[in-house]
């Protein structure tokens, strides 16, 4: 179902206040707590950090091939190999934070620019399917709020297990 001008609009409100709400709590956390997993398979915040960064630069990148493409594919990716093989508890958080900043930031002052229609493109996600611009504003306005979310829990209960 396609966003009415209107909920795109808020879509993208909520894409530009992501990264402060993200930068908001990982500050709340203590040193000792940034590569600290709340269970075995689970991400630390720092971890939870490098993924963001590298979603952002994804979705920049995704949105770019829907509106200058024709009918793009959309590579998915493995999150949990990505943070293995990239060792997300060596990436240093103020390049982390640099990269979605600067990624967002660009790519809002992008969609700002363009008229409604420009929205009504289709792609083809390897993972999700028929993929088009609303599909991106419904993902990726959420997307570092439901990570601040985790980290908040994850410090939540690293003090419900350290005191």
């Amino acid at each position: 179902m396609s966003l009415s001008s209107s909920e795109r609009s808020e879509c993208l409100q909520r894409y530009e206040r992501g990264p402060a709400l993200l930068r908001a709590a990982f500050e709340t956390l203590p040193r000792e707590a940034l590569m600290w997993r709340p269970e075995p398979g689970r991400w630390s915040a720092l971890e939870v950090l490098a993924h963001c960064a590298d979603a952002e630069l994804h979705a920049a990148i995704r949105i770019r091939a829907l509106l200058a493409e024709e009918r793009p594919l959309l590579a998915g990716y493995d999150e949990n190999r990505w943070a293995a093989a990239l060792d997300y508890h060596g990436v240093d958080p103020e390049q982390a934070f640099a990269a979605i900043h600067a990624a967002n930031r660009l790519t809002a002052a992008l969609l700002k620019q363009l008229p409604a229609g420009a929205f009504a493109v289709r792609g083809t996600h390897t993972q999700r399917g028929e993929y088009s611009a609303d599909d991106w504003f419904r993902l990726y306005a959420e997307h570092l709020e439901v990570h601040a979310r985790q980290i908040e829990r994850n410090l939540a209960q690293w003090h419900r297990r350290h005191g």
